[in-house]
C-alpha cells in the first residue's frame, strides 16, 4: 500500500487559500448578524401592533371585560414569539461562536508561516473557548460575578428576556384581573410572572453559553499563564 506523503504547497498558495475561507466567515458572520437584527426587529413590530391594536380596544370596551380577553389572546400571541426570537438569537450566537474558532484556526496557520507578526494581531489565535471570547472582547464579561450578569442584560437575547417577561407580567396580571383580584393582588401576580419568566430565560441562556466550549473540538488550546511572582 502506498504511504506517499502529498507534496507541500507554496506558502503563497496556502495564504491565498487561508485568506479567501477568512473572508468566507467574515461573510457568513455578517449574515447572521443581519438575521439577528432582523428577528429583533420582527419581534418589535409585533410588539408595536398589538400594544396599538389594545389601545383600540381599550377605547370602545373601556377596559371591559372584552378588551381583558382580547389582550390575554394577542399578548400570549406576542409572548410566544418573543420566546421564539430570544430562542433564535441563542442559536445564532452558537454559530456565531464557531465561525469565530474557524477565524481564530485560520489566524493561528498565518502565525505558524510568519511567527514574527505575532506582535501585530490583537485578537487570538487559539480555538478553545478563552481565545474565542478574547477575539470577540469578552474575556472581562466571561470573568465570574455581577460583570456577567450585567454583560447578559445588555447582550440582545438579555435585552429582548427583559421585555418578554414584561408581556408576560402583563399577561398574568390582566388573568388575574379577570378573576376578580385586586389591584395589590394584580400588581404582586404580575411581579410573580416577571421574575419566573426572567430566570426562565436567563437560565436558558447560561446553558446556552456553557455549550459552547464542547460545542467544537479544540486542537489549539491556550496555552496556561506563567505563575506571577
Amino acid at each position: 500500500m502506498s504511504t506517499e506523503v502529498p507534496p507541500l504547497r507554496p506558502q503563497s498558495e496556502a495564504l491565498q487559500i487561508l485568506a479567501t475561507e477568512h473572508w468566507s466567515l467574515l461573510a457568513t458572520r455578517s449574515l447572521t448578524y443581519q438575521e439577528s437584527l432582523g428577528r429583533v426587529s420582527m419581534f418589535l413590530t409585533v410588539l408595536s401592533g398589538a400594544v396599538i391594536s389594545l389601545a383600540l380596544v381599550a377605547q370602545a370596551d373601556r377596559f371591559g371585560p372584552t378588551f381583558i380577553s382580547v389582550a390575554i389572546f394577542m399578548l400570549t400571541i406576542v409572548f410566544f414569539v418573543g420566546v421564539a426570537t430570544v430562542r433564535r438569537l441563542l442559536m445564532l450566537n452558537q454559530d456565531d461562536y464557531i465561525w469565530v474558532i474557524g477565524m481564530n484556526r485560520i489566524r493561528h496557520a498565518y502565525l505558524e508561516m510568519h511567527p514574527e507578526l505575532a506582535p501585530n494581531f490583537i485578537t487570538s489565535p487559539y480555538d478553545d473557548l478563552p481565545g474565542a471570547l478574547q477575539t470577540l472582547g469578552l474575556e472581562a464579561a466571561s470573568a465570574p460575578g455581577l460583570g456577567t450578569v450585567f454583560h447578559g442584560f445588555v447582550t440582545l437575547p438579555g435585552m429582548l428576556s427583559v421585555i418578554v417577561a414584561s408581556v408576560g407580567a402583563a399577561i398574568a396580571g390582566l388573568a388575574a384581573l379577570g378573576f376578580g383580584a385586586p389591584p395589590f393582588g394584580v400588581l404582586l401576580t404580575g411581579l410573580a410572572a416577571f421574575a419566573i419568566v426572567l430566570a426562565t430565560m436567563f437560565w436558558r441562556g447560561i446553558r446556552s453559553f456553557r455549550r459552547y466550549g464542547p460545542g467544537a473540538e479544540v486542537s489549539f488550546p491556550t496555552p496556561p499563564k506563567p505563575p506571577t511572582s
